[in-house]
């Protein structure tokens, strides 16, 4: 072997502050850190009829619905920026918005094209 082959092959010891811990408990398996769930659901709420005369009628709420279950809603009224709420479910801003006004006849359109009329 040549002496740049050995150069070469040469591997630099750890400097201690470098080196893996070693004690018992840093060496067993861990379980991977638990983290929620992943994913958004989009939708958009439409109004057919507006009995409160406040947000009109057609799209009137952009949402979308987390992997935790929250839902976050954008009330596209007042302009230019509308509103921001947070509800724990999609069925908690059902009970709020929704079913307690079913002449609106409201339609929830979801982004892979399920909708429920209520």
């Amino acid at each position: 072997m040549s002496l740049e082959e050995t150069e070469s092959t040469e591997v630099a010891e750890p400097t201690p502050s470098e080196q893996a811990e070693t004690t018992a408990e840093d060496l067993k398996p861990k379980p991977p850190p638990k983290m929620a769930p992943r994913g958004i659901r989009t939708f958009t709420v439409c109004r057919q009829s507006d009995e409160s005369g406040v947000s009109g009628e057609g799209v009137v709420i952009e949402g979308c619905e987390l992997a935790s279950g929250h839902c976050i809603i954008h009330w596209l009224y007042p302009p230019p920026r509308g509103g921001i709420a947070i509800f724990d479910s999609l069925g908690d801003f059902l009970k709020v918005h929704v079913e307690p006004h079913p002449s609106n006849k409201t339609i929830i359109t979801f982004e892979d094209g399920e909708q429920n009329t209520y």
